[in-house]
């Protein structure tokens, strides 16, 4: 089941667009220190029988085949956060563009109010291909849910694989209304009319099980069914 998932989530940062030929979906095996990840392929390629495992410091434990390069990012993920089950690593456009014009993600629909507590911010220009890296994003992501990656990316994490994936796809949706609220304000972030704190507080539980459930089914039906690239 873990297997199935870990290769289900792989497949749907593909399908929406948040990863193409790059991007990574990891899950913790249950009351350990390793983890599934795919082989270094596209995430649309994902599949269950060809997982990696992996520990946290980086060595491959079982399977064939090359881990990606950024396996660091979920190492130190998991080595840092005991809570963490799953970690999505993608490079969503709207997202990338975001930190590439200085502006801090802003709750601005009911899904972002999954970020109420904040999305971090990692301004560090390159990949995460050393534990020191993995270790100095683990640091900046801190207690968050995610974090952005200038010109790069985000991070995902949650207590299991369907969260942290969803996070991820509701912070690409966030992400890509912010843009076009900035746009249609003529790039004066002032006009955008982001929620109160008090009214995020209101939302905060968009990664609550039963929106996450319902979530879910969509995005891993339109995985399932969409071809590759499509």
């Amino acid at each position: 089941m873990l297997r199935r998932e870990v290769a289900l989530a792989n497949r749907i940062i593909e399908r929406f667009g948040l990863s193409n030929a790059f991007g990574h979906v990891s899950a913790r095996i249950p009351g350990t220190s390793a983890f599934l990840l795919p082989a270094r392929r596209s995430p649309g390629l994902a599949d269950e029988d060809t997982l990696l495992v992996l520990d946290t410091d980086g060595n491959v434990l079982s399977g064939d085949g090359t881990p990606n390069s950024e396996h660091w990012i979920h190492a130190r993920a998991y080595a840092a956060r005991p809570d963490v089950g799953s970690v999505v690593h993608a490079h969503p456009p709207a997202c990338v563009c975001l930190t590439q014009i200085g502006q801090p993600h802003r709750i601005v629909h009911n899904q972002g109010g999954a970020f109420v507590d904040g999305v971090a911010e990692y301004e560090r220009v390159g990949l995460i291909r050393s534990r020191a890296l993995g270790d100095l994003l683990a640091q900046h992501l801190a207690s968050h849910t995610a974090v952005m990656m200038r010109g790069h990316g985000i991070t995902t994490v949650a207590p299991d694989v369907r969260t942290a994936t969803i996070a991820a796809c509701f912070l690409e949706e966030s992400a890509g209304l912010q843009l076009r609220m900035l746009a249609a304000a003529g790039g004066d972030a002032t006009r955008i009319r982001a929620y109160s704190t008090e009214e995020a507080e209101r939302v905060r539980d968009q990664l609550s099980q039963p929106i996450v459930e319902r979530a879910w089914e969509y995005y891993a039906a339109v995985a399932l069914l969409r071809p590759l690239g499509g």
